[in-house]
């Protein structure tokens, strides 16, 4: 983890790991983000809740219509899931949308897991 996001990264996380507490796993992606909004706002944490995110090519910026789960005071995207297993492709994305918004640390969280702590990757380019 980086070392300024090291903070930051503990509260995101304790933020999932009491939704997830409360919550349990089987409910919709849109329940967890939504409850987990709330919670970064009762904890004073900053985000941006579905930010789009502009695709460019070759000088020319696409509006593709991808949007960022939360972005993380500007600093950590955080990519939400409620599946059977992450995938790769589920990785992918992530890693794409970092590269993208040229963004070096993000979370990407299952909720559909016994143990919150199973369903979540950090990644940091």
């Amino acid at each position: 983890m980086l070392k300024g996001n090291s903070e930051l990264a503990h509260r995101v996380i304790g933020a999932a790991i009491d939704v997830h507490k409360a919550l349990g796993p089987g409910l919709l992606e849109s329940t967890y983000q939504q409850c987990l909004a709330h919670e970064f706002s009762l904890r004073e944490v900053g985000f941006q809740l579905e930010r789009p995110l502009p695709v460019e090519y070759k000088g020319v910026r696409l509006g593709c219509g991808y949007r960022i789960d939360f972005l993380i005071e500007g600093q950590i995207i955080l990519e939400l899931k409620s599946v059977e297993t992450l995938q790769g492709i589920h990785e992918a994305q992530l890693l794409t949308y970092l590269r993208l918004a040229k963004k070096q640390h993000g979370f990407l969280i299952n909720f559909n897991v016994k143990l919150l702590k199973q369903g979540i990757k950090s990644f940091v380019l």
